[in-house]
């Protein structure tokens, strides 16, 4: 097979990492070619341990380094509010690396750790630092649409701990609309499956029909989203859930979401 063969289903892939990693596409798509030209004229080699979309990447960051990482203010942003590339931009370089591979590519941390020629330690703790930046700069006010209260203070706790103000608990299809309709929360956790009977998913549609607003689920029930007939959630937590898990998917919703759509807390 063909470098290009190989390498060809991860490049729209790189690309979009290029771009969030400089702050433009086209500068993006410079470095990503260099690598490429690099490739082909035996300059610069994929690894052999490593697999092909790790190599790719592993060897763009080389190229972007060694050229001096430049980066570009991101462009068009209007005064209603900005856009995650120029958030991107406010993280330290070495953090928003490890973050985009890990939150925006999916790399897991030994991956970002091989693409990065940083050890495992160090990767976790630059995610660490990136996520912490993060909940800093979006802090906002947040509706818990659970039943069960035991679980709503669970995740109460942790959306303050995060510097996050729960605005409203609601626990059926009606009270959420009305708590959403009250403080225009700039982030919304629901469950699927409410005290009255009524539905989490229909809760969420009303929602969304009136309010631009990330949404998390977090559900025993996962497989009532999961079925391909609609679109499906960006971020889905299953109960019982990881601390760490929630506090991450917050952090990625409020960041990757325009923060015209949030109301910051004051």
């Amino acid at each position: 097979m063909s470098l290009l063969a190989r390498l060809a289903p991860h490049l729209p892939y790189v690309r979009r990492y290029a771009r969030a990693l400089t702050g433009d596409q086209t500068t993006g798509d410079h470095y990503v070619r260099v690598a490429l030209e690099a490739l082909a004229a035996g300059e610069r080699v994929l690894e052999a341990n490593l697999t092909p979309r790790v190599a790719l990447y592993h060897v763009f960051h080389a190229i972007w380094l060694s050229s001096g990482a430049q980066l570009e203010a991101p462009a068009g942003e209007d005064a209603g509010g900005e856009d995650a590339n120029s958030r991107l931009m406010r993280i330290a370089p070495r953090s928003r690396q490890a973050f985009l591979l890990t939150a925006l590519e999916g790399f897991t941390p030994s991956e970002t750790a091989q693409i990065l020629g940083a050890s495992f330690e160090e990767v976790e703790a630059l995610i660490a630092e990136a996520q912490a930046e993060i909940d800093a700069e979006l802090a906002t006010d947040v509706l818990i649409i659970e039943d069960e209260p035991v679980i709503a203070a669970d995740i109460e706790a942790l959306v303050k701990e995060l510097g996050h103000t729960v605005v409203d608990i609601a626990a059926t299809r009606t009270e959420a609309v009305e708590a959403v309709s009250r403080n225009r929360p700039g982030l919304v956790l629901a469950d699927i499956q409410l005290a009255d009977g009524s539905s989490g998913i229909d809760a969420v549609k009303d929602i969304l029909s009136d309010h631009d607003v990330p949404v998390i689920f977090i559900t025993a029930f996962p497989e009532r989203l999961l079925t391909g007939e609609r679109p499906e959630p960006t971020f889905l937590i299953t109960k019982p859930f990881q601390p760490e898990t929630v506090k991450a998917a917050i952090g990625q919703a409020l960041f990757f979401h325009p923060r015209r759509a949030a109301k910051a807390a004051a």
